[in-house]
């Protein structure tokens, strides 16, 4: 590891080799400069893994989601015999869009509502009004274009990238760490989803989002979020494209979320957290008996629109699932967002440009190596390593 260490307002060139313990911050520009911000969409997000759903939003024919991400939208479905598939949302014969429903779950069949041309859930042309008059039309060659899936965890991700690498090859062991924390995983369903627009960069949210510095300092939900956790044994772990922050639960814990902890306890209960480059976060928080989606989706260099999915294996929700989802609703995610939105106001001050890490040689558990990790990953993308 080299041991360069940057002063603020230096040049950008060699960010990445600073040693992360003497590293300053990417610059603030890096979080509001629209040419930057389209690199990104080029680089980082038209090559990245995608979170569509959980593996049960596509267990039936006809059961889809529609995903879009800057200026495309790619629909995901379960055909006809039972396969899950991606495509482009656009019809083949004059670039209209086909769906603009988040969701559907009886559709064998889409038609685009503008000339009738018909579409199976995989994408291939069924019947296209007219076209047997005409010459040399063969429907196969007005099939939609495919987008590619796969499988991780029990949830279904898209790349619109045909050549990016394979999710077991950037996210090694993260499907056996996801299988070994969520019980019940092939079982979840969505319960809830709720979309947010935060005026801030995607990367400001990520960077709230992986690090245990500002728990017992910043405000009141973060605290009782605190309280919840065994904090001795908070860890930060970052891999090469992915990482976790875990930590086990408070057995002494009474309530949470404002509801009284009964019965036996689960001696596995955790606050677990997984993220996978670019921007798909899994967690769950102690005794809330769900897994949720944490999604940020850059809308431009200073929106971003935060996705909240919560999965539940129950039949019927229990209570404290129910006030976890509206805690985090309406109380936590709040105060998170607050932040985000207050520390983009601050990056446009002229009174700063780069901040410095706080990490220190034990990477302990208010140590900020996964944000300076995280950001090593994007300057990377953006120019390479060792630019």
């Amino acid at each position: 590891m080299s041991s360069v260490a940057l002063k603020p307002n230096a040049s950008i060139a060699g960010w990445d080799e600073q040693a992360p313990e003497q590293a300053f911050t990417l610059p603030s520009r890096y979080f509001f400069d629209d040419q930057l911000f389209k690199d990104e969409r080029d680089k980082i997000f038209m090559k990245g893994w995608h979170l569509a759903g959980h593996r049960n939003e596509f267990a039936e024919p006809g059961q889809y989601v529609v995903c879009d991400i800057f200026d495309q939208s790619v629909v995901v479905a379960c055909n006809n015999e039972g396969e899950i598939h991606a495509f482009h949302n656009v019809c083949q014969h004059r670039g209209n869009r086909l769906l603009e429903t988040r969701r559907g779950n009886n559709t064998r069949i889409l038609r685009c509502a503008y000339h009738s041309w018909c579409y199976e859930m995989d994408g291939s042309l069924r019947s296209a009004p007219r076209s047997e008059r005409l010459i040399a039309f063969d429907k196969q060659d007005y099939n939609i274009p495919k987008v590619r899936v796969e499988e991780l965890g029990g949830f279904i991700y898209f790349n619109l990238d045909s050549n990016a690498p394979s999710m077991a090859e950037l996210f090694p062991g993260a499907d056996e760490q996801m299988k070994k924390v969520f019980s019940k995983l092939d079982k979840m369903r969505l319960i809830d989803e709720q979309d947010v627009i935060v005026p801030a960069n995607w990367k400001v949210i990520m960077d709230n989002s992986i690090e245990g510095y500002h728990f017992k300092l910043s405000g009141p939900c973060h605290i009782d979020l605190a309280s919840l956790i065994d904090f001795k044994g908070y860890q930060l772990i970052k891999r090469d494209n992915w990482w976790t922050y875990a930590a086990p639960a408070n057995m002494d814990a009474t309530h949470a979320y404002g509801v009284p902890l009964e019965g036996e306890r689960n001696p596995e209960e955790c606050f677990f957290n997984i993220g996978m480059w670019p921007n798909n976060t899994l967690y769950t928080f102690p005794y809330s008996q769900f897994i949720g989606t944490f999604i940020m989706i850059p809308l431009d260099a200073e929106r971003s629109l935060l996705r909240f999915g919560y999965y539940s294996a129950h039949d019927e929700v229990p209570a404290v699932t129910s006030e976890c989802m509206r805690w985090m609703n309406e109380e936590l995610g709040p105060e998170d967002i607050e932040l985000n939105v207050t520390v983009q106001k601050g990056l446009h001050s002229i009174g700063y440009d780069q901040g410095r890490y706080m990490i220190d040689a034990e990477r302990s558990n208010e140590s900020e190596h996964l944000v300076h990790h995280f950001h090593k990953l994007v300057f990377q993308a953006l120019h390479g390593a060792q630019a």
